[in-house]
């Protein structure tokens, strides 16, 4: 398998370089730094590829500079994914923990993956348990035991992420303008456009000490919010189950292979109308036990 390793990593955080190195290391994994972009220095008045007015609708308050370096890591590692011969693009935050031999998970993985949807875009490794999944396979390393689900509603947190190579092009050819943190745009991206998988118990968790990208701003729970923040983010979450459930009841619909298509869905929050298709050909187990995600802000 071709593979490519990324971490994100904030210039002078050595101290993180080397605990993931030495984690990372213990399972004879190299990796390439990407440097991180410190958002917190960062004049959004100035931003070209940020549109404020559109995130105080989608999100109900602005951005952060934190989270637009967060963002524009991301594109920077999908980026340098893309520019290498790999396949695939294994993109990890400096503050994760592997909790089995990732080679060997993604050895088993993969292959599955490939072979049940040759357009998945996106698998997150490192979230909480999705809502309206759908179970596809499992993968034992050693006593570590995860499901590979698909995730209708797409899990936030980006702390581990795997790409496609055709993903992680669709990624950059369709940034235009940043109008939510990245792992939000995520679930509205592949809630709705489908392709989206995620391990779960996820192989990958966080390390005890916590994200440097907020440490010297406000955190997620401590910005400026409008006073329609909490309509802006009902609304949001309301509108992503609603596309996640019709992509679940397709998926249990889809025993005889037939191509079935979704009907257009209004975006409330965009104004803007957008075919979703569902391109599957098995029969799936729902997941329907509701458990706590984190960054729904």
């Amino acid at each position: 398998m071709s593979l490519g390793v990324y971490v994100i990593n904030l210039d002078g955080s050595a101290d993180r370089l080397a605990a993931i190195a030495e984690r990372l290391e213990a399972f004879g994994v190299e990796f390439e730094r990407v440097p991180a972009v410190d958002g917190r220095k960062l004049d959004l008045s100035m931003l070209e590829d940020y549109d404020d007015s559109r995130a105080e609708r989608y999100m109900g308050r602005a951005l952060i500079g934190a989270e637009i370096g967060c963002y524009r890591s991301h594109l920077a590692a999908a980026a340098r994914f893309v520019a290498s011969g790999a396949h695939y693009g294994l993109v990890l935050e400096d503050d994760v923990v592997p909790l089995c031999d990732p080679r060997q998970l993604l050895t088993q993985m993969v292959p599955v993956l490939d072979g049940l949807d040759r357009q998945w875009i996106l698998a997150n490794l490192g979230a909480h348990r999705t809502l309206f999944g759908t179970r596809v396979s499992s993968f034992t390393v050693g006593t570590f035991t995860s499901t590979l689900q698909a995730a209708h509603y797409f899990p936030v947190l980006t702390r581990a992420i795997l790409w496609s190579r055709r993903g992680a092009e669709a990624f950059l050819a369709g940034h235009d303008k940043i109008f939510a943190p990245v792992d939000n745009f995520f679930r509205h991206w592949l809630t709705r456009h489908g392709h989206g998988y995620a391990l779960w118990p996820a192989p990958f968790t966080d390390a005890a000490f916590g994200s440097l990208i907020y440490a010297a701003g406000r955190s997620r729970g401590q910005r400026e919010r409008r006073w329609y923040y909490q309509f802006a983010k009902h609304r949001r979450l309301f509108e992503d189950k609603v596309v996640a459930i019709s992509r679940l009841s397709a998926y249990r619909l889809a025993g005889s292979g037939r191509n079935l298509h979704q009907p257009f869905v209004l975006d409330l929050a965009d104004g803007q109308r957008g075919a979703h298709r569902v391109d599957v050909g098995r029969r799936g187990q729902g997941l329907d036990d509701e458990a706590l995600e984190g960054g729904e802000v």
